[in-house]
């Protein structure tokens, strides 16, 4: 090839490179502007429908139109997100192209050995155009890289923005562990006699003397580089956790509940079957806690972050633990939306001593009689909704899924000491979900989901075992985990059935999704619940639907299995009770009178149930 094919091939190349450019830088342009003119998160078209709706309670298609407008408004939103994060691409490849095309046409025309005559005034007006051109293009470049910048993921900012610089610690920065003595004020404080007394009367609770013969001193975390061993085993068997209801959806985070003669029939409202309420002092949408007769919920506001101990067979609050004085705890609370809180993620108990993490970062331990065992700061997690994620225990070790949009971890902490046991990086974006305990071939694991895996992890170690990229966008659900299927789902991504042994993807579907509450498998069967209000049931192991019941109510509580029947609660607190079947048959519809969002706790003869601000206590 000639110079002076050269210079005519540059010369081509740089102007459809040129006019690729400014389209892309045009398109972005006109997607910020119309991104800031809107709300991506809420439409005055869908409030407008909803408020129809409540004129008109009964209308199927109103209801449908609701549904699918919600549903094109969200897929639009998420569809201009990855078209403008995708034009920011194109836009610089085709700045290289244009940059690299004008290089080689300059550097052709300097050799062309006679240059035109022109008169020198031309020439000095082709240089102050050509200037001009690369200025004007170089800012239109600018401005769309700055505003495809500024539009992309917009959500991230939501929490960022409302944090104090100085208040935020990384959560990579070195925390410390703080051990304290009888300090800890509480309120309602039970003797200690009559404290010892009810341990020993309720069943299966474990010694409380260990913990509380901790020392008063500050003892400082190890480097978390290289595993610590295991934690001492905590003496409490499977037996004894299925037999009281220490997590999030009961046992090992599973949603299956083995207590019997669960009610069936009450009125909140009414108080028919009601044995107690009590109104909890701070809101909080975490689901309540049992070990033997003690029930415990968290409540926190932008001042204080509180544990509340109630005895669960007369609702007396026992004693209240206050979650403050922690090393590294903002003096501001990070920016939360109404819908999250900053006390959304449910506590868990061994037995011995009782966990609880908050928004800020603060995680805490307080034994069964409310002393104060130890505390620290994980770091202000980066959080546009608010940190929800719930705890679990096992072994000794006191799990924490920390997936923040600064990148994913998973911890266990030593239940004694709060000391890191073991920590692992993810290659996972941020996630609202909670851990689940899955039991395979004798060993347990740890299976976690987020965008875009769904990933099992080593309770003893923290090993990644296997891992399945499958998952997309906002995840809050937890999977359903049962006969060696791990199942997860995402709303508006897809619904994902793993063989836990194999890793092998079992079957796919995409039609009803949930949104926060989380999958529930057990013997051969899958539920889920979708945010608009639609239950349905499907084959654990073929993934065929076998019935669906559309009741309209928004739902983020979590399906429960319990004496043969499976419990779920809508956000208006209705609990709707199915039989376990594979065809759809309904045992009733039981109103709490208020609404609720938290998923319920179960022991015999008991269902206990958070409602927007009083604590039920269901019984016949």
């Amino acid at each position: 090839m000639n110079n002076q094919d050269k210079l005519k091939l540059s010369q081509n190349i740089a102007v459809i490179a040129g006019i690729f450019c400014a389209a892309v830088a045009l398109l972005l342009l006109l997607n910020f502007w119309q991104i800031t003119k809107t709300d991506p998160i809420e439409s005055k078209a869908l409030e407008a429908l909803v408020e129809r709706l409540k004129d008109d309670a009964n209308n199927e298609e109103l209801k449908e139109e609701i549904r699918n407008f919600d549903l094109l408004a969200r897929k639009a939103y998420f569809n201009s997100q990855w078209q403008v994060e995708t034009g920011a691409y194109m836009l610089l490849f085709g700045a290289i192209v244009l940059a690299f095309a004008l290089r080689v046409y300059y550097s052709a025309k300097s050799k062309i050995e006679e240059p035109e005559k022109v008169l020198e005034n031309e020439v000095a007006s082709r240089i102050i155009a050509q200037k001009g051109i690369i200025i004007v293009g170089a800012a239109v470049m600018v401005l769309a890289l700055l505003a495809s910048f500024l539009s992309v993921n917009q959500l991230k900012s939501y929490d960022a923005s409302a944090l104090v610089a100085e208040n935020e610690t990384s959560a990579e920065d070195p925390v410390e562990v703080i051990n304290v003595a009888p300090a800890q004020t509480t309120t309602n404080q039970v003797p200690e006699e009559v404290a010892d007394q009810e341990t020993a009367d309720s069943e299966n609770v474990v010694e409380e003397t260990e913990t509380e013969a901790q020392p008063e001193e500050t003892v400082a975390e190890a480097p978390t580089e290289a595993p610590k061993s295991a934690a001492a085993s905590s003496g409490v068997t499977l037996d004894q956790i299925q037999k009281n209801h220490n997590a999030l959806r009961g046992p090992l985070s599973q949603g299956v509940i083995m207590h019997k003669n669960i009610p069936t029939e009450w009125d909140g409202a009414a108080g028919t079957n009601v044995l107690w309420k009590v109104e909890v002092p701070k809101h909080g949408f975490n689901s309540p806690i049992i070990w033997g007769d003690k029930l415990f919920v968290a409540g926190a506001d932008n001042t204080t972050r509180e544990v509340y101990c109630y005895n669960r067979n007369d609702g007396k609050l026992l004693w209240t633990g206050v979650a403050d004085n922690i090393s590294g705890s903002p003096a501001t609370p990070p920016r939360v939306t109404d819908d999250t809180g900053l006390a959304a993620p449910t506590l868990t108990t061994d037995g011995k001593a009782v966990f609880a993490i908050f928004a800020t970062g603060d995680v805490i331990a307080f034994d069964m009689n409310g002393k104060r065992v130890w505390a620290r700061n994980l770091g202000v997690p980066d959080n546009h909704y608010g940190h929800s994620s719930s705890l679990v225990t096992w072994n000794g070790k006191l799990i924490v899924q920390y997936d923040t949009n600064r990148g994913g971890k998973v911890m266990a902490l030593d239940n004694k000491s709060g000391e890191t046991v073991w920590e692992t990086q993810r290659s996972a974006k941020i996630s609202w979900a909670s851990p689940v305990l899955a039991e395979v071939d004798g060993k347990y694991q740890v299976v976690l989901i987020a965008d875009p895996t769904i990933a099992g992890y080593d309770v003893e170690t923290g090993e990644e075992l296997w891992s399945v990229e499958c998952m997309m966008g906002e995840v809050g659900a937890s999977v359903g985990y049962a006969d060696g299927i791990v199942v997860g789902a995402n709303e508006y991504a897809r619904m994902v059935a793993i063989d836990i042994r194999t890793h092998e993807v079992l079957w796919e579907d995409d039609f009803y999704l949930p949104e926060a509450a989380s999958l529930l498998a057990h013997d051969g069967l899958l539920f889920a619940a979708t945010s608009y209000g639609v239950f349905v049931c499907y084959d654990l192991k073929e993934g065929e639907l076998l019935w669906e019941d559309d009741f309209g109510s928004p739902v983020y509580s979590s399906p429960v299995y319990a004496d043969g029947k499976v419990f779920l609660m809508d956000n208006d607190g209705v609990m709707r009770i199915y039989e376990f079947s594979r065809e759809l048959k309904k045992v009733g519809e039981n109103p709490l009178g208020e609404m609720s969002g938290p998923t319920p706790a179960f022991a015999d003869g008991r269902i206990y149930i958070r409602g927007e601000k009083d604590l039920y206590c269901i019984g016949k």
